[in-house]
């Protein structure tokens, strides 16, 4: 069966962020030797600290500096591409930004809409909540990927807009940060956003002690394919487009859906 090797790769970022680039190079590189074709890193690749404080705005790049280029340098040495976290320049704030880069260079690019207040955290203290634009997707072997953060899983109506863009594939780079439920909340929400949207969910977490881990790979029926523990590592699972289509043909809840989603 033809499909997409996709890994997610489960690590720690640090305030350290030329570190954070060997570490991303590295995991890229194991994974690609793998077979890897699309390779996931977490929310805050780039630069991270907890919590979180005004050196973010001090370690902010632009989408055109150090943290982007190496990621373009690593995914062309490896033809894959990386989608991965960074502290995006925006002014008095920053954003919390996804970017999908490949040989070339940008895909696509998402900047968080849902910031995380609340669990006792303001991250709209440091980081400005990403514009209410049109979905970019990116498309690699027959399948198109949709890019959301963390706590945007929260709100099934930001997958709804991916998949109305044509997406099949929810890609979630994330901070889940550790509390009471917080795992059940992360692996239910996961499958829950495949099920719902009869769509592949790739989820890619920081590790304990700080995220819950559990990154994983998830079917269109909610069924985990690959997955990770508390640890850092990597998990890889092919993405099939016939079993996205035969999911979609007997539970086509895309068709037979009533509502649409629009911004507020």
């Amino acid at each position: 069966m033809s499909h997409v090797l996709v890994a997610v790769c489960q690590f720690a970022p640090t305030a350290d962020r030329a570190d954070n680039r060997a570490r991303i190079s590295q995991l890229t590189a194991d994974a690609a030797a793998r077979g890897a074709e699309v390779v996931v890193f977490p929310e805050y690749a780039g630069y991270f600290v907890d919590p979180l404080d005004a050196t973010l705005t001090d370690n902010a790049e632009t989408l055109d500096g150090e943290f982007v280029q190496a990621l373009r340098l690593t995914a062309s040495e490896h033809g894959a591409t990386i989608v991965a976290g960074l502290v995006e320049a925006a002014g008095e704030r920053v954003s919390n930004t996804l970017v999908a880069v490949d040989g070339a260079g940008l895909r696509a690019v998402y900047r968080k809409q849902h910031l995380y207040d609340a669990f006792g955290q303001t991250e709209s203290d440091w980081i400005a909540p990403g514009a209410l634009t049109a979905a970019e997707t990116f498309e690699i072997g027959g399948l198109r990927f949709g890019m959301m953060t963390c706590y945007d899983l929260r709100f099934p109506e930001v997958a709804r807009t991916l998949v109305d863009a044509g997406a099949d594939v929810l890609v979630v780079p994330a901070e889940w940060v550790r509390g009471p439920l917080k795992e059940h909340h992360w692996t239910t929400l996961l499958a829950a956003r495949a099920i719902e949207n009869a769509s592949f969910v790739v989820a890619a977490d920081h590790p304990a002690p700080i995220g819950v881990g559990r990154s994983q790979i998830i079917d269109p029926q909610g069924v985990a394919l690959a997955g990770l523990a508390s640890g850092e590592g990597i998990a890889l699972a092919g993405l099939a487009r016939a079993e996205l289509e035969r999911v979609r043909e007997v539970n086509p809840v895309l068709r037979l859906r009533r509502y649409a989603v629009g911004p507020r």
